[in-house]
C-alpha cells in the first residue's frame, strides 16, 4: 500500500483540481514524481511547482550543467526517482554517460569538462559541508556569473524538498526500472 495514493480527479477539493490543472497544463504536462504527493497541501504544491518549473524550463545554467546538478542531489538523496527521472535528461543535453555512472557510484567523475567539473564540486560541498568557501565561491561566479550561482543553489535545494518527498512517500521506480545503486 503507497503511503500517499493517487488521489483520483472525483477525490480531490478544489483547491488540489486547480492546482493539478496547472500542473498539467505546464511543461510537466502531468502529474508524476513528488506532486500527487505535494497535492494534499495544494497552496504548497502550487508553489513548490512555479519554483520548479523556473528552475528546471527557464534556469540561467544550459540544461547540461542543471540536469547534471540534478542528479549529484538525486544520488546525494539516494533518491532513486528522481535518478530516473533526471539522468537520461542529463544525457540527452550532453552529459557523458560514464560522467553519471561515475555519480551513481558515489565516485568523483573523471574526464568532467571544467564547468561540469566546478557543477560537481559546488554540489556535492554544499550537500556535505552546507556551506562553500571563498574560492569556490569566486570559481563558480567567474564561470556562472552571480545569477548562474543563484540558479544553481536554487536547484540544489529544490531537489532536495523534491528528494525528500520522493523518499518519505516511497515513491517506487517504474515496474521493471532497476535501481540505479
Amino acid at each position: 500500500m503507497p503511503r500517499f495514493p493517487d488521489l483520483s480527479p472525483d477525490r480531490m477539493t478544489e483547491a488540489q483540481t486547480r492546482v493539478a490543472e496547472a500542473i498539467k497544463s505546464g511543461p510537466r504536462g502531468g502529474i508524476r514524481g513528488p506532486f500527487a504527493v505535494l497535492l494534499r497541501s495544494p497552496e504548497l504544491a502550487d508553489r513548490v511547482q512555479k519554483l520548479g518549473e523556473h528552475l528546471r524550463f527557464q534556469s540561467s545554467l544550459p540544461a547540461r550543467l542543471n540536469e547534471f546538478a540534478i542528479i549529484i542531489n538525486a544520488r546525494f538523496w539516494e533518491s532513486k526517482y528522481e535518478w530516473f527521472a533526471h539522468r537520461p535528461l542529463a544525457v540527452q543535453a550532453g552529459l557523458a554517460d560514464a560522467i553519471a555512472d561515475a555519480v551513481a557510484r558515489g565516485q568523483r567523475p573523471e574526464g568532467m569538462k571544467e564547468d561540469e567539473a566546478l557543477i560537481y564540486d559546488f554540489c556535492t560541498t554544499l550537500h556535505r559541508r552546507h556551506f562553500v568557501d571563498d574560492a569556490l565561491f569566486e570559481r563558480a561566479r567567474s564561470v556562472l556569473g552571480d545569477q548562474g550561482v543563484v540558479d544553481l543553489i536554487g536547484v540544489s535545494g529544490y531537489y532536495t524538498l523534491v528528494s525528500m518527498v520522493l523518499n518519505v512517500a516511497e515513491i517506487p521506480l517504474p515496474a521493471g526500472t532497476p535501481p540505479p545503486w
